[in-house]
């Protein structure tokens, strides 16, 4: 157990390491201060697409740009699946998907969630695999970036109407920031042993002489970028537990740094933006304080011997092995579970559904606090500042005066775009799950009785809802009922988020900035990093504990 949380200790350290450096890189690249030949390209380029570098865009026209963009996105994810069976680069000759399942993916993918109601290397050509979900990848985590971007615009502006460019935002994070970092990522994967082809299979002799076919394709691409972008969708059906994906610790490693990579960075991005790094470390150090104390639960959950494998006579000092891969163990495993349901990744490297019932708690709670510990390519970072709102109004109410932050008053209207944010993808989760519970459609799916399946109904709209993606298992989501209630979820979790934060973000930067005052919170040290800790952690638990309480804290009293 000591060598699990030395790897979470040297996990994070090498995370902060990476990320502060990555993070006043991406300051500049947001704030268009690209080297002079660079700029005179990204000039080019966007005078032949017809977009006006200066334009700011009013809230209203840049969130209608963001639904635009990404509906024609889904439509076309949505038909390419459809029609895959006609189109090329399909040599396994795999048909056309089913209309519910490519409904769901197509949102899926479109929302930055990848939920795999599918198994990918029976069900995706390369084609559909490579133009339609890995083009996704890049574009929903840009545009995570942009409407952060706008958020932070809005907070340091001083009396704007407008917010920026959708369009420079999303292709500058594409092109300079995800591209290059996913190319030199998929190289390193390739080097390692993940395999990259447009070979549909290959045949290979087993140990005892018979003859298997290995499905193969362009997978280090993809899963270059469905971990840096927090993406999570697995060219394989069993995801990064795929020794063709994940073959080896040191790309286990990569990957695992990968997934929180640019959600830590953003926060120093953030720090440099508004002029003021001591913001950017208050956030982080909030994200870190919450990250901590549940992947030290999972790690010591898993760790324990579980009582069915105790009954057996087998050697259990190990801990809990069931449905993890050897090669990585159960630290690496409780860690990636952890960070992944953090991160908004919901890529797997073991099956959730095997973890011990406090185990299966820890990253089944990280995903209902609202992916903001850490939290998705963007998304995360500007789903923390909507609880940093909460958390000054709560400590304006306090001490009697007008809240304010970074030098923007908080008023009415502001707490009413910031509560719709946090309490959309919770009310979803849980409709969701009682919907479930009493339709029989619902209740068939389910592979397991009693608190478990419960947990796995949760766990799934709860990853849904919050835009993750992971599975806890043991639901057969491929049949008309999940896969379309989930993918009404997951439409929730994401754009009825986007839309009031893209409200709050015109509000503050309609407003003036005021100076600092004797009775200013500072939103900058140590006891704000705890209020907002609190107020994340309060919400979550007012929300999600109840629920919780009939799965996983049940499952557990009662083995």
């Amino acid at each position: 157990m000591s060598a699990s949380f030395g790897l979470l200790v040297v996990f994070l350290v090498g995370l902060t390491l990476v990320a502060v450096p990555l993070g006043r890189f991406i300051a500049l690249v947001l704030d268009g201060a690209l080297p002079a030949p660079v700029r005179k390209v990204e000039s080019l380029l966007f005078r032949l697409a017809g977009v006006d570098v200066a334009e700011s865009m009013p809230w209203p026209r840049y969130a209608a740009s963001v639904l635009v963009f990404n509906l024609l996105g889904l439509l076309v994810v949505y038909v390419l699946q459809r029609l895959q069976g006609a189109l090329p680069l399909n040599p396994a000759q795999l048909p056309g998907v089913g209309p519910e399942v490519a409904f769901n993916t197509a949102v899926s993918f479109a929302s930055n969630t990848n939920w795999q109601a599918y198994a990918g290397e029976t069900t995706m050509s390369h084609l559909t695999q490579m133009v339609a979900l890995t083009t996704q990848n890049f574009v929903s985590a840009a545009t995570g970036i942009a409407v952060l971007t706008a958020l932070v615009r809005g907070l340091r502006a001083e009396k704007s109407p407008g917010l920026g460019s959708f369009w420079v935002d999303l292709s500058r994070s594409t092109l300079f920031v995800l591209l290059p970092l996913s190319v030199v990522l998929a190289l390193v994967l390739a080097s390692q042993g993940v395999v990259q082809t447009f070979a549909a299979n290959v045949k290979v002799a087993t140990l005892e002489g018979a003859e298997q076919t290995l499905a193969v394709g362009p997978v280090a691409s993809q899963v270059a970028i469905k971990q840096l972008g927090t993406n999570g969708g697995g060219f394989y059906n069993v995801n990064s537990a795929h020794p063709f994906e994940n073959p080896t610790p040191v790309t286990n490693l990569l990957e695992l740094l990968a997934i929180l990579l640019i959600p830590a960075a953003l926060c120093f991005s953030f720090g440099h933006l508004v002029r003021d790094r001591r913001q950017g470390w208050a956030l982080y150090a909030t994200m870190v304080a919450l990250f901590v104390p549940l992947a030290g639960l999972t790690l010591w959950a898993e760790h324990q011997p579980t009582a069915a494998l105790s009954m057996t006579g087998v050697d259990v000092s190990g801990g809990n092995m069931e449905g993890k891969e050897v090669r990585f163990g159960v630290g690496a495993s409780a860690l990636w579970a952890v960070a992944t349901t953090a991160a908004s990744n919901g890529s797997v490297n073991a099956m959730h559904d095997s973890f011990t019932p406090l185990g299966g708690l820890g990253p089944m709670w990280l995903m209902q606090l609202g992916e903001v510990v850490f939290g998705g390519v963007g998304s995360g970072l500007y789903g923390l500042l909507v609880y940093a709102v909460l958390a000054v109004f709560i400590a304006g109410l306090m001490v009697g005066r007008t809240p304010e932050y970074l030098g923007k008053k908080v008023g009415a209207f502001e707490m009413k775009m910031a509560s719709l944010a946090v309490l959309f993808p919770s009310a979803a989760a849980l409709l969701g799950t009682a919907v479930a519970c009493v339709l029989p459609e619902g209740v068939a799916a389910v592979g397991n009785g009693g608190a478990h399946g419960f947990s796995e109904m949760l766990y799934a709209f709860s990853s849904g809802a919050n835009n993750n993606g992971s599975a806890f298992g043991g639901l057969t989501v491929n049949g008309p009922f999940y896969a379309i209630a989930i993918g009404l979820v997951m439409l929730v979790g994401r754009y009825w988020v986007i839309v009031p934060v893209l409200a709050l973000a015109g509000s503050f930067a309609a407003r003036r900035r005021v100076p600092p005052s004797s009775g200013t919170l500072p939103t900058h040290g140590p006891m704000f990093v705890v209020l907002l800790a609190f107020v994340v952690a309060l919400v979550g638990a007012l929300t999600f504990v109840p629920a919780l309480a009939l799965g996983p804290v049940v499952e557990h009293l009662t083995r």
